[in-house]
């Protein structure tokens, strides 16, 4: 009677783990996965809203239907849970594909650099994968509350966030070149206040 009222007590039986269908496999590098996934799906809140000038006056696009705001929102959402694919360890680039990385001045990166700049810094390349989810779930937020001049914030955002991982890992050499720009340009503001003062 003990024995049985102890399995009585005891609650329900604890849940029975089922095993996991299999770990989580890349299936193309990280240059395919944004050439088809990341970058075409970005484009829906890139074009979403913009200006253009043509000859015939100005031409302004921003989404105005539900289906407009639905395209936004795929990519949003294709962005914010594509980019968990780019934390599965893959290759940089398909086989035989070294980037425009010859020559002492080469402008990108080969794949194996790319590696090792993130093998060194792991936390460093999961931040910029976090700044990009950040924007993407912003872009979901702006779809909802259909906010038009909040929706091309969130578009300058996406650029920077891309360009911002692009430099690190990408085309490191133009970040020297930005640099210097920005270097310059504080130094002519410096200057031009320095004779505005006179």
């Amino acid at each position: 009677l003990g024995l049985l009222t102890a399995r009585c007590s005891s609650g329900p039986p604890p849940p029975v783990e089922t095993p996991l269908l299999g770990s989580m496999k890349a299936v193309v590098s990280v240059k395919e996965l944004m050439q088809n996934l990341l970058d075409p799906m970005s484009d829906n809140i890139f074009e979403a809203v913009a200006t253009d000038v043509t000859a015939k006056g100005i031409v302004e696009t921003a989404p105005k239907t539900d289906a407009d705001w639905a395209k936004v929102r795929m990519g949003a959402i294709a962005l914010a849970e594509g980019v968990n694919l780019l934390e599965i360890p893959r290759p940089f680039a398909p086989p035989g594909d070294l980037n425009n990385s010859a020559g002492p001045d080469a402008p990108e990166l080969s794949p194996a650099a790319i590696q090792a700049k993130v093998d060194g810094n792991r936390a460093l390349w999961n931040s910029h994968v976090e700044e990009l989810r950040a924007v993407a779930v912003e872009a979901m937020e702006v779809v909802t509350r259909k906010d038009v001049g909040a929706l091309l914030d969130v578009g300058d955002k996406l650029d920077k966030a891309c360009e911002n991982c692009h430099l690190e890992y990408w085309y490191p050499g133009d970040k020297k070149a930005l640099e210097r720009a920005a270097r310059n340009a504080a130094l002519e503001r410096r200057t031009a206040a320095g004779a505005q003062g006179k």
